[in-house]
Order: C-alpha cells, then sequence, then structure tokens
C-alpha cells in the first residue's frame, strides 16, 4: 500500500523547489498530505494531466498504482453516468444492488476457485481493517476465541487507520500515533528481502528457510493457538520500492500457519487487481499460494471511485455462514452502486482489451528502458543504481548514494521533484534500506494499463534525464 508522506521529514521539508512554487499559487483551505502545496488539476485523459496553470503532466506511477486505466475512459464514465440515471445510493443494510452483486460475482469468478465471498470498503486502509475484523470473527464463530493476535512484517504498511498502522511496522510513519497503537495483538518478522537481508553465505533457499523459521519461533513464542494470521504485501509496494518476495517464501509461510491452524492473509491493495501483470499478484509473484483472506482495492476501481474489497475462501465463507451468517462489519458506503458500476466496467476493460498483456510486454519495455538510461555504461547515475526491480506495471529504481550531501534532502525527492518541474509525476520514497525505514532512496512507476510504447519511452526519457540533472546540480 501506499503510505502517505512524513510530515516530520527533514528530507521532505526541505524540497525547495516544490515549496518555492507553493508560494504562487492560491491560497488553500485543505489540509495537505505535504509540506507544500500541490498543484491543482483541472483536467485529465489517459496519463495526461492539466494544471490550472496550463502545464500538462505525464502521470507515470497512476496516482499511487491507483489510475490503470488513466483518466476520462469513455466505457467507464459512461458506466457511471448510467448508474447515476438509475440508483445513485442504496444503505448496504437495507439493500443491494445490481452493480454491487455483479462486481462480487466477477471477483469470485475470476479467482480459479481461491475466493467464495466478496466484501466491499471504500478504500485500501478500510479493506486491510476489515480484513483484520473478519479473521478475527471468524474463529470467534467457530469457538476458537483465545485466537488474538496477528502477525506481519517489518518495513511493512498496511494503511492508515490505528489497527492497520499497528499491524504494520514502519518506526517513522509510526512515530506521532506509537504511544496509542496496539503492542499487544500485533508482531512483527523480519521483511523478505533478499537484496538487503539475505546473508553473503546465505542461497535463496537457506534464505527462505531462515524466514519460515523465525515465523514459527514466532508463533511458538506467543502460543501457537493464539495466532490469528500471518498478513504480508505480496509484492511491497511504497515502503522498500516493489520488493517481490524470493521464491519459496509465501510457500513456506503458508505452511507455517496452515501447521498451527492460522490464517494466511495477503494484501494486495497496492499490487493486485492486474498491476504485476495477473489479475492476483500471488498468481505471478507469490509462488501461486492463494491467501484464505485477500485485500485489493487500488487498481479496482482505477481511481473512478473509492472502493476496496474483502475475498475470502471457501473455509472462510463457510465459517461465518455456518454460524451467525453475516459479517459484523460495514460502512455507509459499503457497496456503493455507483462505485462498483464505475470498478464493474473497469475489470470489463482490462479483460476486453487485453491490458494485461499490454501492461506485461510496456512493463518490461520500461524496465529495459530504466536500465539501459541508468545503469548503462555511459551512464552517470549508474554508480548509484543499487537495483531497478518490479514486474509488470510496477516497478521501482532504488539508488544508494553513500555519504553523498544534498543539503539536507533526499536523493529520491529531490528526483520526484524535478521530474515534476520536467512535466512527470513518479513517487519517490525513502526507506528500505534499514529496518529503521530511515535509509534507502527509490522512486516508483506504475502507469496505466493502456500506455503505449511511445508514453513508456517519454516517461523514461524524463526520468532519467531529471536523475541526472540532480546528479549535476550537487556536483555528484
Amino acid at each position: 500500500m501506499a503510505p502517505a508522506l512524513e510530515l516530520s521529514s527533514p528530507a521532505l521539508s526541505q524540497i525547495h523547489g516544490l515549496k518555492k512554487a507553493s508560494n504562487v499559487l492560491k491560497p488553500t483551505h485543505i489540509l495537505h498530505r505535504t509540506p507544500w502545496q500541490p498543484p491543482v488539476a483541472v483536467a485529465a485523459e489517459g496519463i495526461y494531466i492539466d494544471l490550472e496553470d496550463g502545464k500538462r503532466l505525464i502521470d507515470g506511477v497512476g496516482g499511487a498504482a491507483v489510475a490503470c486505466l488513466g483518466n476520462s475512459h469513455p466505457t467507464v464514465m459512461q458506466a457511471i453516468k448510467d448508474q447515476v440515471d438509475k440508483v445513485s445510493y442504496v444503505y448496504n443494510m437495507q439493500l443491494s444492488n445490481e452493480p454491487a452483486e455483479a462486481l462480487a460475482k466477477k471477483l469470485v469468478d475470476t479467482s480459479s476457485g481461491a475466493f467464495a465471498l466478496c466484501g466491499f470498503a471504500s478504500g485500501g486502509s478500510e479493506a486491510m481493517e476489515s480484513v483484520l475484523k473478519l479473521a478475527r470473527q471468524y474463529f470467534f464463530e467457530t469457538g476458537q476465541t483465545q485466537r488474538t493476535k496477528f502477525i506481519a512484517r517489518q518495513l511493512s504498511f498496511h494503511g492508515n487507520t490505528l489497527g492497520t498502522l499497528a499491524l504494520a511496522f514502519h518506526p517513522t510513519r509510526r512515530a506521532p500515533y506509537a504511544a496509542v497503537l496496539d503492542d499487544e495483538h500485533f508482531y512483527h518478522v523480519s521483511p523478505a528481502y533478499a537484496k538487503r537481508f539475505q546473508r553473503a553465505d546465505e542461497s535463496e533457499e537457506q534464505y527462505v528457510e531462515r524466514l519460515r523459521r523465525e515465523l514459527e519461533d514466532k508463533f511458538n513464542e506467543l502460543g501457537p493457538d493464539t495466532v490469528i494470521g500471518f498478513v504480508a504485501e505480496t509484492v511491497v509496494g511504497a515502503t522498500t520500492g516493489v520488493v517481490p518476495a524470493p521464491k519459496g517464501y509465501f510457500k513456506a509461510m503458508k505452511s507455517v500457519c496452515d501447521k498451527y491452524g492460522a490464517l494466511f492473509i495477503l494484501d494486495e491493495v497496492m499490487s493486485g487487481m492486474g498491476r504485476m501483470g495477473s489479475l492476483h499478484a500471488w498468481e505471478s509473484f507469490g509462488d501461486g499460494v492463494a491467501p484464505d483472506i485477500q485485500a485489493v482495492a487500488k487498481g479496482l476501481g482505477g481511481g473512478y471511485a473509492s472502493i476496496g474489497a474483502v475475498l475470502m475462501s471457501q473455509k472462510i465463507a463457510d465459517g461465518i455462514r455456518d454460524n451467525s451468517g453475516l459479517w459484523k462489519h460495514g460502512h455507509t458506503y459499503q457497496a456503493h452502486p455507483l462505485a462498483c458500476a464505475a470498478s464493474l466496467a473497469v475489470q470489463d476493460v482490462i479483460e476486453k482489451e487485453n491490458l494485461l498483456q499490454n501492461i506485461r510486454t510496456q512493463g518490461e519495455y520500461l524496465r529495459q528502458l530504466l536500465q539501459d538510461g541508468l545503469a548503462g555504461p555511459n551512464s552517470l547515475a549508474a554508480p548509484y543504481v543499487f537495483d531497478i526491480r518490479g514486474g509488470g506495471g510496477f516497478w521501482a529504481v532504488e539508488f544508494e548514494v553513500g555519504d553523498v550531501s544534498f543539503r539536507g534532502s533526499s536523493f529520491a525527492m529531490l528526483v520526484q521533484a524535478k521530474a515534476l518541474e520536467n512535466g512527470l509525476i513518479v513517487m519517490g520514497m525513502v526507506g528500505g534500506a534499514n529496518l529503521e525505514g530511515t535509509k534507502g532512496d527509490h522512486i516508483i512507476f506504475s502507469p496505466a494499463y493502456n500506455v503505449t510504447k511511445e508514453e513508456v519511452k517519454k516517461i523514461a526519457e524524463i526520468f532519467i534525464e531529471s536523475v541526472d540533472e540532480i546528479l549535476k546540480e550537487y556536483n555528484v
């Protein structure tokens, strides 16, 4: 999932270009998530966004891996308009609605038998909070009320609610709320980040086995029959920058869950619904291991509406239906007709236009361009590129700049600011190089699934140019 930028970070507070630009914008009555006032978008089509000052930007990251079809896709726009003319809102404790029923059926039918039922939310954080409650309800109703603990991973992000902040573990993002976060029901094990944390004397198999043993040790430390489940992002999103797990990792983690009767839970809010080139990230980057419960959001509605979903296996569905028969959880805008109609149209477009194949093709082209332009023999950036990684339409470049001084700012945020100045939106983040989340610079790309080869080339060109400009500006 995509975390908020930390207001307390010195690297962010000193992005002078963005702050300077803020001074010429109109006053705002919004408490923004950034220490600068963001420019105002007034129009958008495809991956192009127009600002009120007339400047046009290319969105190379889909907002935050959200806009999988870009803006203003005619099929989706028409579906929303048609639904407004039919039913704009009903309350989910009183009535269901046609697009919600159809979307739930599609999500179940396209899961190759992994999921039996679906519940809706209004976004990713809400979906993950709902996952926690559903997992607890399952054991409450099946007579295992002693199960009250979750195990997640360090350097993870699962949302901005107090529950999901406690579930995840990234010290700088938890810091303002640490005193009120629940530390009695949420525990953490090491991240699965081989390039950073696999030892030099370990094979990939040995590294996975070490992580498996660590998870099993944590189960035994807590009491195996007190654990509700293990929770992980299939591909870690913004926290460490598109980091897939090593081969065999998810099979190993699920084996521990199965051994002790706990649930295997995946967060695909950012990496799911096609972002990795397959509908579910676990199909291509998770050893093909289906979870008991899964959250999806961003690519579900593509930004056309605020929506998330919780997908559950037959085991979970039976556990609820054979007891209370209902989900003891809900929100006012859950299963909103307009959101579900928009999402159903988004998923239909992805299928009919064969966009998963397109984003796999264009994603590989992006990787090739980044590799050649940043890590090639004549590249100014080559000494500082630690890794270029990802899959499908989700890629990241991680830089390692060592002791180079950027006058109080982070390299990633300087590059993000320079790219914006040059007409490209990317996502720069700090953290991932250490367990404290205070070191490391990475830039994320997650363009629309219908992006063209020419647009990918332009994204890469502007980005590489922006990296070079920062390196020259700071005499690196």
